[in-house]
């Protein structure tokens, strides 16, 4: 997971190197940026116009150029980033849906129980005609559609009741307001009485009724009441300016914050003393003034600080973030870094997008997970100052210039998908192709391996974890009372050539522990060895020789293979130190040693036990090829504490049997160590 994070955070750090870049070039070409103030002056009627249209402002009627530029410049400083954005926006011909009504429900659940969002519903009545055409409707709907105000139509005839109890008995317009300015508050609903079918004045009726939510302000005592006053409001926004009404994009936010951000708007048409003003900081209008606790905020001085409705909906979102706001957030940041799993992973193609689903279910699995607990942790009502320090925490972070730079990037980039997606796979490409060569340094084979050959694997995997999942073979305690798996009890009952045998990996095999037999008085220059494949021994070649063996040997083949041992050809090339049977503490072990004719002598040396793992119950013979330890050769442990030579038990084991000769247990599964018995007399060897 922190490579992921790692590659998401180095994603982040090119995306926001690259929009540097660009801003860059736009310079060399153009000569300005996008922080930098336009001259409305030298627009023309046609941009100045569309201006006006993305900040909400209505100018039917004023037909001369100077009062349209007028009314943009008493609206609020305009950048080249705004109007390059208005220009894209309106060369933009793609259509916004409107949703259509179907009964009473529908309509209850979309525009009544909506309390954070302004609707404008066109009612047609029944065996009558649309009061808007359908040409002026689909102008509105993309007119209001940019100040996040949603449009639908209900057609009376899915619904007459309703209709007839709501007293639409003929076609008109219903628009949804807020009533209070207390979140998930009451909502209105207002019917259009105008007698004009425009788009402009039903536009106008639209704004002045969002406006009208909006605390308004008209003399310096006012102000001066409002701006040293303390309510439950800790963030307030202020417009200075000279305007009959705040723009339609300051109406919209003002419902979509309604209970974080209180907005007011103060109308300084009028005033001869604005001496207050002064007093307060503001010198010039038109200003927008963030007001904290912490101080005063001057928005449109940073990177990406444009008059227009996404622009500070970003900046207030923030300042000011909802629970649901830092959830879609921890959302896109987690399936992004789990996709960096598609590239990561090495191999077959199948196997990549196995590994991506199961990394975007695990992830988005954890994610929801662990906001539970935190949605109810917020809940409690002691942890309010808590969540005043972290809402202080975003507002000192968020007002930046750092903070005004990403908030520029991501503004950037959501306007321009086709760029994010193609510098995230360039991204990835990038990363697979430093994975592929790491693992080529490393010779990793899974980097060569097609789709057929992985889910091949994978079957066998799949099957082996169904009918024998392996247990770790780390060291645990072992708390059960039973002294045989009960797996192995089940497998007892049943008969087990009429089942078929699991395919059970044999990696556990080179986990298993190893060491070199050896004798108390005799001198030996090698040392005891435990486990494991990477360690430089004679046990490597040997694994190698079994492994490359055909696993497909018949159980007849194999036993005559174990008891092919004559006297000239023993399974340790080196000198026998004929340890005596009788220091085999272990019962089946004396058992096997008996019936299998070991010898013991007078002049036998005893073999070193200090050299066996602690786990390993001491025995001198070997019960698969019926001979005993020589001095040197190399043995090996199963987890039941039965000892063989590692030849011997490799070929065993290999050839399907993952079982303990002696006892039975299972060869891959932990038992509880065994306890050497202390014995009654010791005598040092002579």
């Amino acid at each position: 997971m922190w490579v992921k994070l790692c590659c998401l955070l180095l994603y982040f750090l090119a995306l926001f190197v690259l929009a540097r870049v660009f801003e860059a070039v736009a310079w060399y070409e153009s000569g300005f940026l996008a922080t930098q103030l336009v001259d409305p002056v030298a627009l023309s009627f046609r941009k100045l116009r569309t201006i006006l249209e993305c900040r909400g402002l209505g100018h039917s009627g004023l037909p001369e150029k100077k009062d349209v530029r007028e009314l943009v410049e008493k609206s609020g400083d305009l950048m080249e980033g705004e109007l390059y954005s208005a220009l894209k926006e309106e060369e933009a011909s793609e259509s916004v849906s409107s949703t259509n009504f179907s009964g009473e429900m529908h309509f209850y659940e979309l525009v009544e129980d909506t309390k954070d969002g302004i609707w404008l519903v066109q009612v047609i009545a029944n065996d009558r005609s649309p009061l808007v055409g359908k040409v002026h409707w689909e102008k509105m709907v993309k007119k209001v559609s940019r100040f996040g105000i949603r449009t639908g139509t209900f057609n009376c005839s899915s619904d007459p009741r309703y209709c007839k109890r709501r007293g639409w008995l003929k076609s008109t317009l219903i628009m949804s307001v807020p009533q209070t300015s207390t979140s998930k508050g009451k909502v209105m609903l207002k019917e259009y009485s105008g007698r004009k079918i425009e788009v402009e004045h039903i536009f106008k009726w639209i704004t002045a009724h969002a406006a009208s939510r909006i605390k308004t302000i008209y003399n310096s005592e006012h102000l001066k009441e409002e701006w040293n006053k303390s309510d439950q409001y800790r963030v307030k926004i202020y417009l200075f300016a000279n305007l009959d009404q705040p723009p339609a994009f300051f109406s919209a936010l003002s419902v979509k914050f309604t209970g974080r951000v209180e907005f007011i708007f103060v109308n300084v048409e009028n005033w001869d003393n604005k001496s207050y003003m002064a007093e307060i900081g503001i010198y010039k209008t038109p200003s927008y003034i963030l007001r904290t606790p912490e101080g005063i905020y001057r928005y449109g001085n940073n990177t990406g600080e444009f008059i227009s409705l996404r622009a500070m909906d970003s900046f207030l979102r923030s300042l000011q973030p909802e629970v649901n706001d830092l959830f879609v957030l921890s959302l896109v940041l987690v399936n992004l870094m789990a996709w960096m799993d598609l590239f990561i992973t090495q191999g077959a193609t199948i196997k990549r997008f196995v590994v991506l689903i199961s990394t975007l279910g695990t992830y988005n699995s954890l994610l929801i997970i662990s906001w539970l607990p935190v949605l109810g942790f917020l809940q409690l009502p002691y942890l309010d100052s808590f969540y005043e320090y972290s809402l202080k925490l975003f507002r000192y972070s968020n007002t930046t210039t750092l903070a005004s730079w990403v908030r520029a990037d991501w503004m950037f980039y959501s306007s321009h998908p086709a760029l994010f997606l193609s510098t995230y796979l360039g991204h990835g490409l990038l990363i697979d192709y430093f994975e592929k060569k790491r693992r080529r340094n490393n010779n990793t084979d899974e980097v060569n391996a097609n789709n057929l050959e992985w889910l091949s694997s994978l079957w066998d995997w799949y099957t082996t974890y169904l009918f024998h999942p392996i247990a770790s073979f780390q060291h645990f305690p072992f708390d059960s009372d039973w002294d045989e798996d009960p797996d192995l009890f089940l497998e007892r009952l049943a008969f087990p050539d009429l089942w078929l045998h699991p395919l059970i990996p044999t990696d556990y095999i080179k986990n298993l522990p190893m060491w070199r037999f050896q004798c108390l008085g005799a001198h030996s220059d090698e040392e005891m060895l435990e486990t494991f494949p990477d360690s430089e021994s004679d046990s490597d070649s040997e694994n190698k020789e079994v492994f490359s063996s055909d696993r497909e040997i018949s159980e007849d083949d194999e036993l005559s293979t174990f008891h092919r041992c004559s006297e000239g050809e023993r399974r340790c090339g080196v000198e026998s130190c004929s340890c005596a049977s009788q220091y085999c503490h272990h019962e089946p072990c004396e058992r096997k040693a008996r019936s299998y004719g070991s010898y013991s002598s007078a002049g036998d040396m005893e073999p070193d036990w200090s050299a066996w793992p602690s786990d390993m119950l001491h025995c001198t013979e070997c019960v698969v090829c019926l001979e005993n330890f020589a001095k040197g050769c190399l043995l090996m442990g199963l987890p039941c504490g039965h000892v063989f030579h590692q030849n011997c038990i490799v070929m065993w084991l290999a050839g399907g049997r993952h079982c303990c000769p002696v006892c039975r247990w299972a060869s891959y599964k932990k038992k509880q160590p065994y306890t050497h018995p202390q014995p009654l007399s010791s005598e040092p060897p002579s």
